[in-house]
């Protein structure tokens, strides 16, 4: 245990003299995941929160369990968890932890159905997936939506994997979780998103700043840079890879990879989020590896 704080600590002063040291660097990072945020992050996924709260407390997760019971009873779920597959497929990652919360603090679901769910609901924005990484940085719309459509199906096969995966049922009335308190509900909904928000925009910066002091220490390729950028904050390393001088096919495989494991930013979000609810990770951060794997060879296979 002193090993690993020591280590800890030396790491954590090595970038406090990478940041002296590259200043100007480092301040382009915070500045880039804030236009990240302010432009991608915030608009599309504040109102989604916000609203989603308000649906939860009406109970029109009552609603969509009838709609959905096809696909829930095939992925071995409750029909409850149906409105985290259709918010996060509409609002992106890391949302779907959000709403396992919400419903676990709740008891509208339980907290190893939770764990389950989380694992095929980890969906990207489609307008980001589409425009920013299809239009802006491939240059080609036309792979954006193929990104996208590979991202999805290797989601729903994961959830196949994970059919079997034992959970706990939980008999509660979702009628008796309605509130009709409008204005509270509306208040704690918009406390509850900018918070969170707030929580993705710091850890987006802070590990913007960690990939930059690698990339800076360490003498290595731009083909490797933007692996190690990806691998920790995914929409850094999307943009480094759209910069890399190889093949549409390998970008396109590359940038679907990245997306379905999520980044290490991602990951520390959402341990966060359902750390508070006690909902266990581990099935998560398999559930991404395997998600990873799986789009990048359907990716090679389609192109």
């Amino acid at each position: 245990m002193k090993i690993f704080r020591f280590v800890i600590i030396t790491i954590l002063l090595y970038m406090c003299v990478s940041i002296f040291m590259n200043s100007s660097e480092i301040t382009n990072s915070v500045i880039f995941s804030f236009d990240i945020w302010k432009k991608n992050i915030f608009p599309s996924l504040f109102p989604f929160f916000v609203i989603s709260n308000i649906l939860i407390n009406y109970g029109f997760v009552d609603i969509l369990s009838k709609i959905f019971k096809p696909i829930t009873k095939l992925l071995k779920v409750s029909e409850n968890s149906s409105f985290v597959i259709v918010m996060g497929l509409l609002s992106g990652c890391p949302s779907s932890s959000k709403y396992v919360k919400e419903l676990v603090d709740k008891k509208i679901i339980s907290k190893s159905e939770a764990s389950k769910v989380l694992t095929f609901t980890h969906f990207s924005n489609p307008l980001f997936v589409i425009n920013t990484i299809g239009y802006s940085f491939l240059g080609n719309i036309k792979i954006g939506f193929i990104v996208l459509i590979v991202h999805y199906i290797s989601n729903f096969i994961v959830g196949l994997l994970f059919r079997n995966y034992k959970i706990e049922t939980t008999k509660n009335n979702i009628t008796n979780n309605y509130n009709n308190n409008l204005g509270k509900i509306i208040t704690d909904s918009i406390n509850s998103g900018i918070n969170t928000l707030l929580l993705i925009l710091g850890t987006v910066s802070f590990f913007l700043i960690v990939t930059t002091i690698i990339n800076n220490s360490l003498s290595i390729n731009s083909f490797l840079s933007s692996i190690i950028s990806g691998i920790f904050e995914m929409t850094q390393g999307l943009k480094y890879v759209s910069l890399l001088n190889v093949s549409l096919k390998i970008k396109a495989i590359l940038s679907v990879m990245f997306i379905s494991f999520g980044g290490i930013s991602i990951h520390v979000q959402t341990f966060s989020i359902i750390n508070e609810s006690n909902i266990k990770y581990s099935p998560f951060l398999i559930a991404r590896i395997l998600h990873s794997i799986i789009a990048g060879i359907l990716m090679f296979i389609i192109l």
